[in-house]
C-alpha cells in the first residue's frame, strides 16, 4: 500500500530519501520504483516512486477540486504564498544542491545557483502585473479585455536544468490561478520531489501535485480530458508527440524545445571577449542548454584569432564528476544523450575536412563523460552543424560577408536564440534584426530574467514563458462589455 506522510517543513529525508510524489496536499508513495542513476559514474545511486494511472487520476481529480476556490484567491495572496514557497526553497539550496549534482551531473556550485535562481525567478514571476486593459470607453460603453484561469495544467519538466524550469512552470501556473500536476523528467526527479516536500504544507490541497514517473506517464498527462494545458520543456521530436496528443481536446500548449543558435563574430568584435563569452554559453552545463550557443560563424579576418581563443578558453575548463572541487564542467546527464554525442563525434571525425582543434577523444573509465571540443571545417550540411548536438562539442566555420553569414545562420529549422559580436552595437543590431530567432542577444548569449519573455520560433517552439506574455499563455482571454448608459 502507499504510504502517507503527514505535511512537514523540515523532514530529514529531504535529500537522503525515500522520496514521495505530492498528491492533494500528501506526501504518497508508490508500490513501484525506478532507478536514478548518477551520470559521473553511471550506476544507479537511488530508487524514485513510480506513478502511474492511478495516482495520475487522484492527482487531476484533486487540481480539479481545487481550481474553482484556488482561481478566486486574490492575486496579492497567491503572490505571497509563492514568496513563502520560492523562501523555503532558498533556506534548503544549501542542503539540497548536492542531491541535484549527483543526480544531474552539474558542478556543485551550478546546482546551487540553480536553486537559487529558481527561488528568485518564483518570486519575480510572482512579482508581474495581472491587469485588464480597458480597450475603449465611451458614454453608453466601457469595453474590458481580461484574461482569466484555465483550469488544471500539467507540466512536464526536462533533466537539463530540473528544478528550475520546473518552478517556473509552477510559477506561471499558479500565480495566474491555475491548478497543477506536474512530472520531471525520470533522470533527474529527486530533488523537484524534494522541493515537493516543501511545498505541501504552503499552498491548498490539491493545488499543486508532482508525481515522478516514466515517458508513459507523461503521455496520459497531454491525453487526459481534464487537463486544460500543457506546459513542456524538451525534444523537438517529443515536443511534436506532446501537441498532437493534445490535438484531440484542444488543449492550450506552451512547448519551448531545442535550439540550434548561432553566434555570429563580426570583423570588428572584440576577439577576447567574445571568446569568453561564446565558450561560457556553449560549454556550460556540459553544453545542455536550449538556448546554449551550438554554431559559431565568424568574419575571415578574424577567423584564426577566434579559433585559437576559444581553444584556449575549452582546455582550461577543468572537467569531471560535478562534486569534485575545482570541477567547471560535469557529464553529460544519462546514457542515451551520451550516444548522441558521440555519435556526433564519431560521424565528424569520419568527415575528411573535419578538424579537431581540441577535445574530441572520450576518456576510458566510468560516467558520461566529453571534453570541451572545438572543431573546424565543416560545411553547412555536416551533422555538427545543422543538428543540436546538445552537448560540448562546438563547430566554428569562417564567413566572407555579413550576407552570407545571416543566410547561413538562418538555414535551420530552429529558431530559439542567437546572438551577434560586434563593437558597433547598432550594426549588430541590424543584424540581429534579421536572425530568425525569438531571442537575439548583442555581445553576449543567453540568460532569461523573469520579466523578460523567452520562447522559439519555427521548430524551436510555440508561445512564450516568462514575463506578462507568458503568464497570459496560463490564461484565457475574455473581452467584456459593459453599458454605461
Amino acid at each position: 500500500m502507499a504510504t502517507l506522510l503527514e505535511p512537514t517543513a523540515d523532514r530529514a529525508d529531504l535529500v537522503n530519501g525515500p522520496w514521495f510524489h505530492l498528491i492533494d496536499g500528501a506526501l504518497v508513495g508508490s508500490e513501484t520504483s525506478f532507478e536514478v542513476i548518477d551520470p559521473a559514474t553511471g550506476t544507479p545511486f537511488a530508487q524514485c516512486p513510480s506513478a502511474g494511472q492511478t495516482e495520475l487520476e487522484r492527482a487531476i481529480a484533486a487540481a480539479k477540486r481545487a481550481f474553482p476556490a484556488w482561481s478566486r484567491v486574490p492575486a496579492e495572496e497567491r503572490r505571497a504564498l509563492l514568496n513563502a514557497f520560492a523562501q523555503r526553497i532558498r533556506d534548503h539550496a544549501q542542503a539540497l544542491h548536492p542531491l541535484l549534482t549527483r543526480e544531474q551531473g552539474k558542478p556543485l556550485a551550478d546546482a546551487l545557483m540553480e536553486l537559487q535562481r529558481t527561488a528568485d525567478h518564483i518570486d519575480g514571476m510572482a512579482a508581474l502585473p495581472l491587469e485588464s486593459v480597458v480597450l475603449s470607453e465611451t458614454p453608453t460603453e466601457k469595453i474590458v479585455q481580461r484574461w482569466r484561469p484555465i483550469g488544471v495544467v500539467a507540466g512536464i519538466a526536462p533533466w537539463n536544468v530540473p528544478v528550475a524550469l520546473a518552478m517556473h512552470k509552477v510559477a506561471h501556473a499558479l500565480y495566474t490561478g491555475n491548478t497543477m500536476v506536474l512530472k520531471p523528467s525520470p533522470y533527474t526527479p529527486l530533488t523537484t520531489l524534494a522541493v515537493a516536500a516543501l511545498a505541501v504544507d504552503i499552498f491548498p490541497a490539491g493545488v499543486l501535485n508532482i508525481l515522478a514517473g516514466g515517458n508513459e506517464l507523461g503521455a496520459l498527462m497531454t491525453s487526459h480530458p481534464d487537463i486544460e494545458k500543457v506546459s513542456f520543456t524538451g525534444s523537438v521530436a517529443t515536443g511534436k508527440k506532446v501537441a498532437s496528443s493534445s490535438a484531440d481536446t484542444l488543449k492550450r500548449v506552451t512547448l519551448e524545445l531545442g535550439g540550434n543558435d548561432p553566434a555570429l563574430v563580426l570583423a570588428d568584435a572584440d576577439v577576447e571577449k567574445s571568446a569568453d563569452g561564446i565558450a561560457r554559453s556553449a560549454f556550460s552545463n556540459c553544453g545542455q542548454i536550449c538556448m546554449a550557443v551550438k554554431r559559431v560563424y565568424v568574419a575571415a579576418p578574424l577567423y584564426e584569432q577566434m579559433v585559437e581563443a576559444l581553444v584556449k578558453r575549452a582546455e582550461a575548463i577543468p572537467y569531471g564528476p560535478g562534486n569534485q572541487q575545482g570541477v567547471r564542467m560535469g557529464p553529460i546527464q544519462n546514457a542515451m544523450q551520451y550516444n548522441k554525442v558521440k555519435s556526433v563525434i564519431d560521424r565528424t571525425r569520419a568527415d575528411p575536412s573535419a578538424r579537431f582543434e581540441t577535445g574530441g577523444a572520450l576518456p576510458e573509465g566510468p560516467g558520461y563523460f566529453v571534453p570541451p571540443t572545438i572543431v573546424t571545417g565543416l560545411s553547412e550540411d555536416a551533422p555538427l552543424v545543422s543538428e543540436e548536438q546538445f552537448g560540448p562539442v562546438l563547430p566554428v566555420l569562417r564567413f566572407e560577408d555579413e550576407e552570407d553569414a545571416i543566410a547561413r545562420a538562418n538555414n535551420t529549422r530552429f529558431g530559439l536564440g542567437a546572438s551577434v559580436w560586434s563593437a558597433d552595437v547598432a550594426r549588430a543590431a541590424s543584424v540581429g534584426e534579421r536572425l530568425e530567432a525569438g531571442q537575439v542577444w548583442i555581445n553576449r548569449h543567453g540568460g532569461n530574467p523573469a520579466h523578460v519573455p523567452f520562447g522559439g520560433a519555427k521548430e524551436s517552439g510555440l508561445g512564450r514563458e516568462h514575463g506578462v506574455e507568458g503568464l497570459r499563455a496560463y490564461m484565457e482571454m475574455q473581452v467584456v462589455s459593459l453599458p454605461l448608459a
